[in-house]
């Protein structure tokens, strides 16, 4: 006789547990029910369970208190062995990345349907009983470091709206546009709704509109057949499929070419299309989000984007703010990226004076939280064994020249508009300033692309990687985007 996976279930409302229990039990599984902390701790001593699905707060023990007392209590063949999986409305993003840093399986919503917690309750115990290799389902359980990877510093108002925004689309398949300027966190929160909606059980597809040839995207995009095109020697799996039952992110969907938008559109509309050189239809289960940091609507106005695929994609819109308008976020990600930075280098913890943080927090970052990052790992790289990091080390305007150029994008300077302060700039200083940033934002939009960011600047190839070379501007940038 089989014994079935054993689950303990951990949730103060004795209805929404037996109901659960319910839905387990139709996936498969055998279900017990406690509605204490100290209850559930009582019951990891005495049974084997595969999994623990337990509320965010039991009253007398939290979820991180759970992970932490049913390791240390049970025996690595019991509770050491089980998943735990955290089923809450309650608890931000933060949240949810430290307690995957203690331990934590999954994170899910309470609002998903009970059948869906139940399927993937499920999946991870199957992925847990059967590793890799073995007759384990195909689906893939979310990384801890993805998780991580995608969180959303800050506790400012804007920041809020954003993640509040975030905690109530994820569990649902809309599709998601995410507005913003360059380096504010757009594929950050589009891998945070992925990772806290019911397919992050599979990996995240992510294509990036404006880095792949135009005459390749089509095939990118939707495969191809042997022989559909020359080079074309054998079947290729297109993004659209590889997305099956999962999220396809399309970052940059603004340089998308007009002729494809009408296949994207199809495809983003009825799910469904055809591989290049074949008239056979694919239908897929497929959650779009796309991403842009230019202005879509006046591209539909001057008519270089399609009105009925924006307005197709822009079903729930999510704008990240620029740094500028969340200022007080700064110590935060100041702390988030030296923390970050200290493991990857192997380096003694570093910190930043009140003083430098508060000159840090006066600056606009033109760059937005890309390029606080990259001036933090700068300074933490370039200061040695010093630990403390000073106004100095960040090469940052002294006080009063921002207003001269509003910073090295500003339109103002650009128009011929600038006002020269009373105490005068560097000027060699502030051009530099102003030519690496216009290299790096072109380097940037073209993917890498020396040939498409030496067309932008209106430079010969050749120019463009002397500039590079001796502002000392390499792609990628870094690691996080």
């Amino acid at each position: 006789m089989t014994t079935l996976p054993r689950v303990l279930i951990a949730n103060p409302d004795e209805e929404q547990g037996s109901r659960l229990a319910q839905a387990l039990s139709a996936c498969g599984l055998a279900a017990d029910r406690v509605s204490t902390g100290k209850q559930c701790l009582a019951s990891l001593e005495g049974q084997s369970y595969q999994a623990i699905v337990t509320e965010r707060d039991l009253g007398d023990l939290d979820a991180g208190q759970l992970l932490e007392e049913s390791r240390r209590r049970s025996s690595p063949e019991t509770a050491a062995s089980a998943a735990v999986i955290v089923v809450s409305c309650d608890g931000g993003p933060q949240e949810v990345v430290r307690l995957a840093r203690r331990g934590l399986a999954d994170y899910l919503p309470a609002g998903l349907p009970l059948a869906q917690i139940a399927q993937r309750v499920r999946e991870i115990v199957d992925q847990r009983r059967f590793p890799a290799g073995g007759e384990a389902p195909r689906a893939q359980p979310p990384a801890p470091r993805d998780a991580v990877d995608s969180t959303l510093i800050g506790q400012s108002r804007a920041m809020r709206e954003v993640v509040n925004t975030i905690r109530l689309i994820a569990p649902k398949r809309s599709t998601v546009l995410i507005t913003g300027a360059t380096g504010t966190g757009k594929e950050l929160a589009a891998r945070l709704i992925h990772a806290l909606s019911p397919r992050a059980a599979s990996a995240m597809v992510t294509v990036n509109c404006g880095a792949i040839p135009e005459n390749l995207l089509e095939p990118e995009f939707f495969g191809h057949v042997k022989g559909a095109f020359t080079g074309a020697v054998g079947l290729r799996v297109g993004r659209f499929e590889q997305a099956h039952r999962s999220t396809l992110f399309l970052d940059e969907i603004g340089e998308m070419s007009f002729e494809l938008q009408a296949k994207v559109l199809r495809a983003v509309q009825e799910r469904e299309f055809q591989r290049v050189g074949s008239s056979q239809s694919i239908q897929v289960d497929v959650r779009v989000m796309a991403a842009t940091n230019c202005d879509l609507a006046a591209k539909v106005r001057r008519g270089e984007f399609r009105e009925d695929l924006y307005y197709r994609l822009n079903v729930v819109p999510v704008h990240m703010p620029a740094l500028a308008e969340h200022l007080e976020d700064v110590p935060p990600l100041v702390e988030h990226f030296l923390e970050k930075l200290s493991r990857q280098e192997g380096l003694p913890r570093k910190r930043v004076g009140p003083a430098t943080l508060d000159r840090l927090m006066q600056f606009d970052w033109p760059g937005n939280v890309r390029q606080l990052e990259n001036a933090l790992e700068r300074a933490v790289v370039l200061t040695g064994a010093r630990d403390e990091l000073e106004s100095a080390d960040f090469a940052l305007p002294a006080a009063g020249d921002e207003a001269a150029f509003g910073g090295p994008l500003d339109g103002r300077l650009l128009d011929g508009e600038v006002q020269l302060p009373p105490g005068g700039v560097d000027l060699e200083a502030l051009l530099g300033r102003l030519e690496r940033n216009l290299l790096a934002q072109a380097l940037e939009r073209a993917a890498g692309n020396k040939k498409r960011a030496a067309d932008m600047l209106r430079l010969k190839r050749t120019t463009l990687s002397a500039k590079l070379h001796v502002a000392g501007v390499r792609f990628p940038f870094s690691p996080q985007r």
